[in-house]
């Protein structure tokens, strides 16, 4: 029995360390966001870096990248539909968020005179923060918000830094104007336009 206690400890502290780790995520938008409209994306040239490493900054931009393109979005730098921020606020922060109906839901009838209901949230230490402005408009559409990223022994994790950006743009669920019309299957080796 003595031998196995050492043992239960070690696995039970490795499993602790290959766990997934989810934080609390949420998100808000804008009544004039043009949703089904949006075909192209580019980031914000004063984004700045997260942390003072530029893996952290080149993680976030790639997973992000990467998300916007598999939704049908090209990356284009000259007059993109959408720009694409993201922060990191290493203090706890009260921060103001709306109550609003779910976004797939609001979108099928989409009324732009819909009201906002302001809502506080106290963000913990280390939220990160990714917000999408339509150029056009010249505001912000979409954000949404992971917090407790850094503010634990997961700082500066990448694979938890992979988990917290994904967990945030699984909330942005629109595929750009035209990606499944302009979509090629393939079936059967023959191509398949749609």
């Amino acid at each position: 029995m003595k031998k196995l206690f050492p043992l239960f400890s070690v696995i039970l502290f490795l499993s602790g360390c290959y766990s997934y780790r989810e934080y609390p995520v949420e998100y808000d938008y804008s009544y004039h966001g043009k949703f089904k409209k949006y075909k192209s994306f580019a980031f914000l040239e004063n984004s700045s870096p997260v942390i003072d490493t530029t893996v952290s900054h080149v993680v976030i931009e790639d997973i992000i990248k990467s998300r916007l393109q598999t939704q049908g979005y090209n990356y284009k730098l000259e007059k993109p539909n959408l720009l694409v921020s993201y922060k990191v606020y290493y203090d706890s922060l009260n921060f103001r968020g709306y109550d609003q109906p779910d976004i797939e839901s609001w979108s099928k009838y989409s009324k732009e005179s819909e009201e906002y209901s302001p809502r506080k949230y106290d963000l913990r230490k280390g939220t990160l923060l990714i917000q999408l402005y339509d150029r056009k408009q010249e505001r912000s559409v979409w954000q949404g918000y992971a917090t407790g990223v850094y503010g634990n022994i997961y700082f500066n994790n990448e694979r938890q830094l992979k988990i917290a950006v994904r967990s945030i743009l699984d909330r942005y669920q629109f595929l750009a104007e035209d990606f499944m019309e302009n979509k090629e299957f393939v079936l059967k080796d023959k191509p398949i336009n749609n």
